[in-house]
């Protein structure tokens, strides 16, 4: 059986802890913050990461890791393994993935390091890193695995509700006086991420409680529609609550409707990426489902 390394990064929401437990290498996010460099996780904590973002007289922006750091962890990942599984933060979110996947065709990697571009960012993007374990242990190569995992890559959907607009307006999402008018009115507006970017879903909402009835009806329809189309089940997908900032009241809360409504046991609540909530804020609420992978794949 080949030995296959899987790397990601943290926008996956995977920890650094969480991934030594998982035996998944997690590259930290780098951050500039008034200057200066911090890596998600390492020297960047969430706590202290919405302390800068809460500061409006503070600079924060996002970066990607520098290439020469993940290929030596691809170097280092290929002396025990025969090939590496990378999985990235969405190419549609990050020129990261398109400078991995352009590294992974230098002779020393071509044919043993293999960038997943499959769209995905946060708990799907946890998700992925999750089936390709589940892939690795079935047996299949690393090739095998990037194929299936490109295959699969738009059977999920997350929708985000911002608490504030303000964030939204600094990264030039919406004008200063949508914003404004927005704010007046208490909007809540509702993102939905689509792989190659982040964009509104609906704009007219006015409580975090109607909001979060409206992602799960959003969600409902895709389950019983195009998921379901997929195989003909609703009952094998996972559903995630993500969020930013460090209080997990609502969030928990969340999930507790979302077992209640879907009649589901298991809804995994993870912290939402810092780079996604450098550009949406504190307090923003995240439904995520996935569909399981194809059971063809998984009778190896």
């Amino acid at each position: 059986m080949n030995k296959i390394a899987i790397i990601t990064d943290s926008n996956s929401g995977i920890t650094q802890s969480e991934g030594k437990e998982l035996g998944v290498v997690v590259v930290p996010m780098p951050f500039t913050i008034n200057g200066e460099e911090y890596l998600e996780d390492i020297t960047l904590t969430q706590e202290k990461f919405y302390e800068f973002l809460k500061d409006d007289s503070a600079t924060v922006s996002t970066s990607q890791p520098s290439i020469a750091y993940v290929e030596d962890l691809w170097t280092t990942a290929l002396e025990e393994n025969d090939s590496v599984i990378y999985i990235p933060m969405s190419s549609g979110l990050s020129n990261s993935c398109e400078t991995a996947l352009r590294a992974s065709q230098k002779p020393e990697f071509a044919g043993k390091v293999f960038v997943v571009d499959n769209k995905r960012i946060s708990v799907t993007q946890r998700q992925s890193v999750l089936d390709a374990m589940r892939l690795r242990d079935l047996g299949y190569s690393g090739k095998e695995i990037h194929d299936i995992l490109i295959e699969t890559m738009s059977n999920s959907d997350i929708y985000i509700t911002v608490a504030t607009l303000k964030y939204l307006k600094k990264g030039g999402r919406i004008t200063p006086a949508a914003a404004a008018l927005g704010t007046m009115l208490k909007l809540k507006p509702i993102l939905q991420i689509e792989g190659e970017k982040l964009d509104k879903f609906k704009m007219r909402n006015r409580t975090m409680e109607n909001a979060m009835q409206i992602m799960m009806d959003a969600c409902e329809d895709n389950i019983n529609g195009y998921l379901k189309d997929l195989d003909g089940r609703c009952d094998n997908v996972y559903i995630a609550v993500a969020y930013s900032g460090t209080d997990k009241e609502l969030p928990m809360k969340f999930a507790d409707m979302i077992r209640e409504r879907f009649d589901v046991s298991d809804v995994v609540v993870n912290p939402l990426s810092l780079s996604v909530s450098c550009h949406i804020g504190d307090g923003a609420l995240a439904m995520a489902v996935t569909k399981e992978l194809p059971e063809k794949y998984l009778k190896k």
